[in-house]
């Protein structure tokens, strides 16, 4: 069983999987960014871990991904 993230490693670790699945649904940061009302730019900064995503945020790309939040954390 894997440890919970910490506070330092859970923007890594959702940063690492909203890009992967992202990639693996076979969207650009561009049209992720245009579902969620988002510019592409905050996409990227969010998946490089350079600026912090809301809960509200977070659960508008998950559910635009397809998956649950909670997903997205997991290491």
């Amino acid at each position: 069983m894997s440890s919970p993230p910490t506070p330092g490693n859970a923007r890594e670790i959702f940063a690492k999987n909203l890009r992967s699945l992202r990639l693996k649904k076979g969207m650009s940061q561009e049209q992720l960014g245009e579902l969620a009302g988002f510019h592409r730019t905050y996409v990227s900064q969010v998946e490089r871990c350079v600026s912090n995503v809301s809960f509200d945020s977070a659960e508008r790309l998950a559910s635009i991904l397809g998956t649950e939040l909670w997903q997205l954390l997991k290491p």
